[in-house]
């Protein structure tokens, strides 16, 4: 017999109960909140239609729900890619068709689980002269490590009480278009900044989903309120927004000083100038949202900043050599800029601040 154990938040004498749509949902999103998400919801496939009988009129049949979503979705996904707005980030423009259709990444698959996981702390960044700024997310543990081990947990509950599920799970690095999910999921809506907003937690949530085959209970769609707010575009130190709800990832701070690999001289001289003391990342956009007034610090010990991410210190970093970056960085988001690139970002606010 299973262990509780296999299902946390379930309690056992539920288990052999759970057949029916309604309690299989509300008992995944119990396991989810004992595993420390804070915020869950489910977003459904839509269902493609048995094919038509033939009619009395050559008139086609209109598209099935599924077609629509999945074509608005790569639509989006085409013009943002054909604009070469992924910069460097070739793998984005694999198989586009393929990161807009979640069946194709799991055949049969019926609900999104979409997770996330509230990172903000109520620290503020050290930002004297002769520091950087590290972006908030990366303060503390890799969040990709944190979130991932507890969806793992969550997909073991789940083939545990529902044998016949497939389950596949993601955190910001499969095929799919997570905010859009996220959205549709109620978790949040997606924000002029093109990042989601929480009206619980603002800017501050971390994503992670499960692609199931179960028919689970969907949850109502987030509503945009952005409303006629724009701090966020104008926040940008780059104008890395042609128009709200799109970015130009090729003007991002973000990009620049994370996915991008080139030297110093490969970036434009007026985008140098503006990188100022970021090192890792930018939250210009994030922190001015309204939203954020509703923010309260995190519970998870993962996402604590150390004095190392709160106050880089630019001297000392300017000297690291590659193992020490390595072991420093080793359960940290830092290392994705690589050691040459985290490198080329502290010369480059070394500059800034004046000390070069």
């Amino acid at each position: 017999m299973p262990s509780s154990a296999d299902h946390p938040g379930i309690p056992q004498s539920e288990v052999p109960l759970l057949s029916n749509r309604s309690a299989l949902t509300a008992a995944i999103k119990r396991a989810a909140q004992q595993l420390g998400f804070d915020a869950i919801g489910i977003a459904t496939i839509p269902a493609h239609e048995s094919s038509p009988q033939p009619s009395q009129t050559d008139r086609p049949a209109p598209p099935h729900q599924a077609s629509i979503w999945y074509q608005h979705l790569l639509e989006k996904l085409l013009s943002w890619l054909t604009q070469g707005f992924h910069g460097t980030m070739h793998w984005m423009s694999r198989d586009p068709e393929r990161r807009a259709n979640p069946t194709a990444v799991l055949p049969g698959c019926r609900s999104i689980i979409c997770v996330g996981m509230n990172y903000w702390t109520d620290h503020q960044p050290d930002e004297r002269p002769g520091n950087g700024r590290i972006a908030r997310y990366a303060w503390g543990e890799d969040y990709h490590r944190v979130v991932t081990r507890r969806l793992k947990r969550l997909e073991r509950m789940i083939q545990t009480i529902a044998p016949q599920a497939q389950t596949r799970s993601y955190v910001d690095t499969g095929p799919i278009m997570e905010k859009a999910w996220a959205q549709q999921a109620g978790l949040g809506w997606i924000g002029k900044h093109t990042n989601l907003v929480s009206p619980q937690f603002g800017s501050w949530l971390v994503l992670g989903e499960i692609l199931t085959t179960l028919e689970l209970e969907p949850d109502e769609p987030a509503t945009d309120l952005c409303g006629s707010c724009s701090l966020c575009l104008r926040a940008c130190p780059t104008q890395a927004f042609p128009e709200p709800y799109q970015l130009d990832a090729t003007k991002c701070l973000s990009y620049l000083t994370i996915e991008f690999r080139g030297t110093e001289e490969n970036i434009p001289a007026e985008l140098r100038k503006q990188i100022g003391n970021h090192i890792f990342g930018c939250d210009d956009c994030l922190d001015v949202c309204p939203y954020n007034v509703y923010a309260t610090p995190t519970q998870e010990p993962a996402f604590q900043p150390s004095s190392l991410t709160l106050s880089p210190n630019l001297a000392q970093l300017a000297h690291l050599d590659e193992e020490t970056f390595t072991m420093l960085f080793r359960k940290s988001p830092i290392r994705r800029a690589k050691f040459h690139g985290f490198l080329r970002n502290v010369r480059l606010a070394q500059r800034a601040s004046g000390q070069k």
